[in-house]
C-alpha cells in the first residue's frame, strides 16, 4: 500500500513537470519555431524571415504553422507563400516591429536612389498570398509619428509623406484571418487593400485614417482605439477611409466592436471615417477614382464620446482637371445600426441601416464561399 502510494505521488509529480514544460514550450505540432536564443536547426530559426524562407511554396492548402516565442523582432516582412500561420506566445509579449515611413528611401533589393517606400511599401508586414493567419502577436510600425506631427507645417525638419503602415493586405491576399492580435501605429496602421479578411478579438490603434483600403474586411469583438496627436488638430482623427469599388457589396464592416480613445483625445473630435478616392492612372489622366464609393458599416458597436456628432467627414481628392475637390460622406456608403455609448447618436448625417438590412451582414454573406471557425 505504501509503495503504491509513493508510485502515485511520483506519477502525479511527473505529470506536473510535464504540464509545466508544455506551458512554456511550443507545441510539437508546429512546423517551425522562431527563437533567437536557441541554436538554429531544421525546425528552429533565429528570425521570422529565416522561418519564412524555409517554408514550402507548394499550395496544397496544408497550413504551415510557425510559432514565435516571446520577444521583440525588428524585421520588415513579406509573406508571399500561401497557408502560412504566424502564432505568437502572447499578443503582449511577441512583437514584430519596424520603423519605415512612406517618404523614406527604400532598402528593398533593387531599389534605386531616390526610390521611396510609399505608403504600401512602408508596412512592417505585407501579405501577398492566400490563407494567411496571425494569432497572439503584435505587429507595429514604430516610426515616430508624434514627434513629426508636433512640428509646425513650415518647420524644415518636418518629414513629408509620414504614413507608416503596420500591416498591409496587398494584392494576392485573400481569406486572411487575424485573431487575438494587436496592430499598432498612428497614420495608416492597417491597409486592407485586397481580398477578404477577418479581424476577430483584436486591438487596432492609430489616429489618421488608421483602417483604410478597398478590401472586404470584417471586424468582430475588437477594440478600435484612437490615439493622441503631436499637436491639436481638427478633426483630431479619422477611424476609417474606405475606397471600396462601387461594384463590391462589402467594404469595412464592424460588428460588436468598441471604439475607445486615449485620455488626450477630446470629446466630439474624431470622425468614424471619410471617403477615400485614391489618385489612379486612367487613359485620360491621373485623378481621384470616381468608382471608389467607400463602404463602412458599424453594427452593435459601443462608441466613446470622442466620436463626432456628425459621425463622418469629407475628404479631398484630385479632379480630372487637376483641381482639388471635396468628396462628401453622404455620397459614400456609410451606415450604422444600434450604436451605443456616449458617442452614439442618430441624426441626418449619421444614416442608419433598417433592421431588415442588418441580415445582409452575417459572416456567411460577407465572405461567400470562405468558411472558417
Amino acid at each position: 500500500m505504501i509503495v503504491r502510494h509513493i508510485v502515485s505521488i511520483i506519477a502525479i509529480f511527473s505529470s506536473l513537470i510535464l504540464m509545466s514544460g508544455c506551458a512554456t514550450q511550443p507545441n510539437a505540432h508546429y512546423d517551425a519555431i522562431v527563437n533567437a536564443s536557441e541554436k538554429p536547426s531544421t525546425k528552429t530559426f533565429i528570425s521570422i524571415q529565416a522561418a519564412l524562407d524555409a517554408a514550402p511554396t507548394i499550395n496544397n492548402n496544408k497550413p504551415h504553422r510557425i510559432f514565435i516565442v516571446a520577444g521583440n523582432y525588428y524585421e520588415k516582412l513579406v509573406i508571399a507563400k500561401p497557408n502560412i500561420q504566424l502564432i505568437g506566445a502572447d499578443k503582449n509579449t511577441t512583437r514584430i516591429y519596424y520603423d519605415a515611413y512612406a517618404g523614406q528611401q527604400s532598402t528593398d533589393a533593387g531599389a534605386t536612389k531616390g526610390q521611396i517606400w510609399g505608403t504600401p511599401g512602408s508596412a512592417t508586414l505585407i501579405i501577398r498570398a492566400a490563407n494567411i493567419q496571425l494569432r497572439h502577436l503584435t505587429v507595429e510600425n514604430t516610426f515616430n509619428f508624434l514627434a513629426n506631427d508636433a512640428l509646425a507645417h513650415d518647420d524644415p525638419k518636418l518629414i513629408p509623406n509620414s504614413q507608416a503602415v503596420a500591416l498591409h493586405l496587398d494584392y494576392g491576399s485573400d481569406r486572411f484571418l487575424a485573431r487575438d492580435i494587436r496592430l499598432l501605429g498612428y497614420q495608416d496602421t492597417l491597409y486592407v487593400n485586397s481580398g477578404r479578411s477577418w479581424f476577430d478579438k483584436s486591438f487596432i490603434a492609430g489616429n489618421v485614417d488608421f483602417i483604410f483600403g478597398k478590401g472586404n474586411a470584417l471586424f468582430t469583438n475588437s477594440e478600435i482605439k484612437t490615439l493622441g496627436r503631436g499637436k491639436p488638430s481638427s478633426p483630431h482623427a479619422y477611424l476609417v477611409a474606405p475606397s471600396t469599388n462601387i461594384n463590391n457589396e462589402y467594404g469595412l464592416t464592424f460588428i460588436d466592436c468598441i471604439l475607445t480613445r486615449d485620455q488626450s483625445v477630446p470629446d466630439n473630435s474624431t470622425a468614424l471615417g471619410r471617403p477615400w478616392h485614391p489618385s489612379t492612372q486612367f487613359a485620360d489622366g491621373r485623378y481621384a477614382d470616381p468608382n471608389a464609393i467607400g463602404k463602412a458599416i458599424f453594427i452593435n458597436s459601443w462608441m466613446d464620446a470622442h466620436i463626432t456628432q456628425d459621425g463622418w467627414h469629407s475628404m479631398a481628392g484630385t479632379a480630372k482637371d487637376g483641381n482639388k475637390i471635396q468628396f462628401q460622406p453622404q455620397d459614400a456608403r456609410f451606415f450604422e445600426f444600434n450604436s451605443k455609448g456616449p458617442g452614439a447618436t442618430i441624426n441626418s448625417n449619421r444614416r442608419q441601416l433598417h433592421k431588415s438590412e442588418v441580415d445582409n451582414y452575417t459572416r456567411e454573406k460577407i465572405f461567400g464561399d470562405w468558411r472558417i471557425d
